[in-house]
């Protein structure tokens, strides 16, 4: 049983709601032929409110195939941006084209069959019924008094298997939960059947594995190469495993844009949410992986660390994320404490794994212990900070070799350096 965020458990089939989704290329046809012109296009957009400028020069653009993130801090502009584009805000300045047309010449009832939203909260406030609710994605598709058709049901029914909400059809949308109503919204947009779908925070209120479901499946609704997405995320982890490019938005416009890879740096990413950040590698995935620290305004120091495993790659993380230049060895080939600074563009001195290193090797750790501003010796997980072996030489090139404990804090991680710098 999978628990919702607001406390509500949701029950699921034995196989779990992976194995009772349905499958997107049930999904009703969004193909529209637009040319080579891109589903959605801004271009130098700017919104305020009164005095208040929210963003300005914002340009994006979401291609056939593609999935486009947007992620900065709270205020950023996110939703706003994404209101901007399907006319629910009117731009101060700039153009938005949909489908190559501007936006402004577009009837709501064109625009509602190029572009499908799903909002990050609504107001269903009447006890309409789950499966009504996701007809209302049919809007665009019929006249005034026309009646839901034999196709108008077959792209409803798959919207509700894709986004696993067939249990609850009956239930009024009053009665389910946070994380129910955020993929009965997503039904309602895949019924709509149009080419391009627009999410504000899609996962905000879902648990982990349904918060998984959703971005697998909006990926899957842009495989097939007709159909797009452009979609705001708080987690930039998840952006960087799902999206094809990232626009990060901080301080009233884009600071950057393009494959999560060469846009979720720390320098980007530290600018943008004001923080410290250190940018791995997801072993699981292989996308960027990111992690956040507070601002600690140290004075950048040479900082030689002695160590293996995980314990000393997060000290390895820290020490760059701050703005330290860390090395670390002798470390074998392979361990995380060297792939934790591989990712930080910092030494690392190896030797082949159940070797003993060689002469040279050991001499260069020991020319960075003996250069460094401080050098640290991290404990392993459960164990005492001693530096031995091979590393027992580098300790000794050290004026003074810092103790570090396997769970060493932050604030602790950053006072020990400066003390052993102060001390020289």
């Amino acid at each position: 049983m999978s628990a919702d965020p607001t406390g509500d458990a949701e029950p699921t089939d034995a196989e779990g709601p992976a194995a009772a989704r349905g499958d997107p290329a049930s999904l009703p046809d969004t193909s529209r032929s637009f040319g080579d012109e891109p589903l959605l296009s801004a271009a130098d957009v700017a919104v305020s409110f009164g005095d208040l400028d929210v963003v300005s020069g914002v340009d994006l653009r979401v291609d056939p195939g593609s999935l486009v993130g947007l992620v900065g801090p709270n205020g950023a502009g996110k939703t706003t941006v994404l209101r901007a584009v399907t006319g629910a805000v009117e731009p101060d300045a700039g153009t938005v084209r949909i489908g190559g047309d501007p936006a402004a010449s577009l009837s709501a009832r064109e625009v509602g069959r190029r572009v499908a939203s799903v909002p990050q909260a609504t107001n269903l406030a009447f006890d309409f019924r789950v499966r009504h609710v996701v007809e209302m994605g049919r809007t665009p598709h019929l006249g005034r008094f026309d009646a839901h058709g034999t196709e108008d049901d077959a792209a409803v029914d798959a919207a509700m298997a894709a986004a696993d909400v067939e249990r609850f059809a009956d239930r009024s949308i009053t009665e389910v939960s946070g994380g129910e109503r955020q993929r009965v919204l997503l039904a309602r947009a895949l019924a709509q059947a149009a080419p391009l779908l627009l999410l504000d925070e899609p996962t905000a209120s879902l648990d982990v594995n349904h918060a998984v479901e959703t971005l697998e499946l909006v990926r899957e609704f842009v495989d097939g190469g007709d159909r797009g997405a452009i979609a705001a995320i708080h987690d930039l982890d998840a952006a960087a495993r799902y999206c094809d490019e990232v626009v990060v938005l901080a301080n009233g416009g884009v600071r950057a844009a393009g494959p999560p890879e060469s846009v979720l740096s720390a320098s980007a990413v530290g600018a943008a949410f004001d923080a410290e950040a250190f940018v791995g590698r997801n072993p699981a995935t292989g996308t960027p992986a990111v992690t956040a620290f507070p601002r600690s305004d140290v004075e950048p120091r040479g900082v030689h660390v002695i160590g293996t495993g995980p314990p000393a790659a997060r000290v390895v993380a820290r020490l760059a994320a701050a703005g330290h230049e860390p090395s670390v060895g002798v470390v074998p080939a392979g361990d995380a404490a060297a792939a934790a600074a591989a990712d930080a563009d910092a030494t690392a001195v190896t030797a082949p794994p159940f070797e003993p290193p060689s002469a040279e090797t050991v001499r260069t750790a020991r020319d960075l212990a003996a250069d460094a501003d401080a050098t640290l010796a991290v404990a392993p997980d459960g164990g005492e900070p001693t530096a031995s072996g091979p590393n027992a030489e580098v300790a000794a090139a050290a004026d003074r070799v810092v103790p570090v404990p396997a769970d060493v804090d932050d604030a602790a991680l950053l006072d020990a350096v400066a003390a052993a710098a102060a001390s020289e």
